[in-house]
């Protein structure tokens, strides 16, 4: 997934959320290794400051753990990544009818765009 980070959103939260993704996509396991903060802040090209700011949410949240010789990895909890998961799919399918809303859309119609859509095949 690409680090497509725009202003209008505190970068670090930007890179919880694309890092939250990647764990619950299975790009990284649960109990899997993350790669190191220098590392993930050059690939994101991000400050290494702001990179350790989003993984230390992530830590409070529970999504990682931080062993002081080991490193970072994801968490075991495969509920707790089910969770996350299921919070995520909530949040884009809200702001994906918010903004069908914004342009007119009624619920019904939102509907019957989607199912036109999943049996092109989308």
């Amino acid at each position: 997934m690409a680090w497509n980070l725009d202003a209008d959103k505190p970068i670090y939260a930007q890179l919880m959320e694309i890092i939250q993704m990647q764990i619950v996509s299975g790009k990284y396991q649960a109990g899997g290794r993350l790669p190191s903060v220098r590392e993930l802040a050059a690939e994101a090209s991000v400050n290494p400051n702001t990179m350790q700011k989003a993984l230390a949410e992530l830590e409070r949240n529970g999504l990682i753990n931080t062993q002081r010789t080991s490193g970072r990895t994801v968490t075991e909890d495969h509920e707790k990544i089910r969770l996350t998961r299921a919070a995520l799919a909530d949040e884009y399918i809200r702001n994906f009818f918010r903004m069908m809303k914004e342009l007119g859309y009624s619920e019904e119609e939102i509907v019957t765009l989607v199912e036109q859509i999943l049996k092109e095949g989308a």
